[in-house]
C-alpha cells in the first residue's frame, strides 16, 4: 500500500518505522521541509517529501499533527486527493499542555468531528489512545493472549476496514468504536486512553465512557502551558 503520513512527531515517525517495515512505501512530510526528514527517511526507507507529495497518488493518508494546527492545514490540502483515499486522524485536543481553547471542542464537538469538518473530508480515528513508545514495541503476533487492542470509528465501513488491517499488520487488536460522532469514546481522559488493554478489555473501557470532559483536559483562561507544565 502507499501511505502518505503528514507529521513527523512521535505518533508520525513511529508509524512510518511500522509500516515501512511490514512492507508498506510511505511518503512522510512535517511542516519543516523534508530536508529535516532525512535521518528518518535513511532509517526507514520513506521518502521524505511536502505535505503536498505526500498526499499525492496514495491509497491512504495519515493526518497526525497538533489540533490547534488542523486549521491552518484546511481543506487546501486534500482537495484534489480521491475520494476513495482513507484519511486517519490520530490527533488528539490538548488544550492545557499544547493547544489551548478550541470552543468547538470544548462545547461537545468529538474531536475527530472537528478534525473533519476542517479538512473537509471524512476521517478514521486511529492510533490516538496509545504512547508511541508502545506503538513502537509492544505490537504482538495475532492470537497472542493479551495482544493490546486498538479502537477505530469512523463512518466509512471499507475505510474502517482498511485501517483495522494495517492495524493487525503492525502488531494490534482492534474494537470497532462505531461511527464519528463516538469517537469521544476514546479521547484523552477515558477509561481507554493509553491503557494498553486488550478487546475484552477496550470494549468495557469504551462502554463506560463519559462524553463529559473532565478539568484535566478542559482548557483555562491561562491555556495553554506545555506537557511539563500545564495551564
Amino acid at each position: 500500500m502507499k501511505i502518505g503520513i503528514v507529521g513527523a512527531g512521535q505518533i508520525g515517525s513511529t508509524l512510518t518505522r511500522r509500516f515501512t517495515a511490514t512492507g508498506h512505501q510511505v511518503r512522510v512530510a512535517n511542516s519543516r521541509g523534508p530536508q529535516t526528514l532525512t535521518e528518518l527517511a535513511k532509517e526507514t526507507g520513506a521518502q521524505a517529501v511536502t505535505a503536498q507529495d505526500a498526499v499525492r497518488d496514495v491509497d491512504l493518508i495519515v493526518i497526525t499533527i497538533p489540533e490547534s494546527k488542523i486549521p491552518a492545514l484546511g481543506k487546501t490540502l486534500l482537495q484534489s486527493v480521491p475520494k476513495n483515499v482513507v484519511v486517519v486522524d490520530t490527533g488528539n485536543y490538548y488544550p492545557r499542555e499544547r493547544d489551548g481553547r478550541i470552543a468547538a471542542i470544548e462545547s461537545g464537538t468529538p474531536e475527530s468531528v472537528w478534525v473533519s469538518e476542517h479538512l473537509g473530508r471524512p476521517v478514521i480515528k486511529a492510533f490516538n489512545n496509545i504512547y508511541a513508545k508502545h506503538l513502537l514495541e509492544n505490537g504482538k503476533p495475532a492470537g497472542t493472549p493479551g495482544r493490546i487492542a486498538l479502537p477505530v470509528s469512523g463512518d466509512d465501513a471499507a475505510a474502517k476496514q482498511t485501517v483495522m488491517t494495517l492495524i493487525n499488520e503492525i502488531g494490534f487488536d482492534t474494537v470497532d468504536d462505531g461511527p464519528l460522532a463516538e469517537s469521544w469514546r476514546q479521547q484523552p481522559g477515558t477509561p481507554v486512553y493509553c491503557a494498553d488493554l486488550d478487546v475484552a478489555g477496550v470494549r468495557k473501557a469504551l462502554s463506560e465512557a463519559s462524553p463529559k470532559r473532565t478539568p484535566q483536559w478542559t482548557a483555562t483562561d491561562n491555556s495553554p502551558g506545555d506537557f511539563n507544565a500545564p495551564r
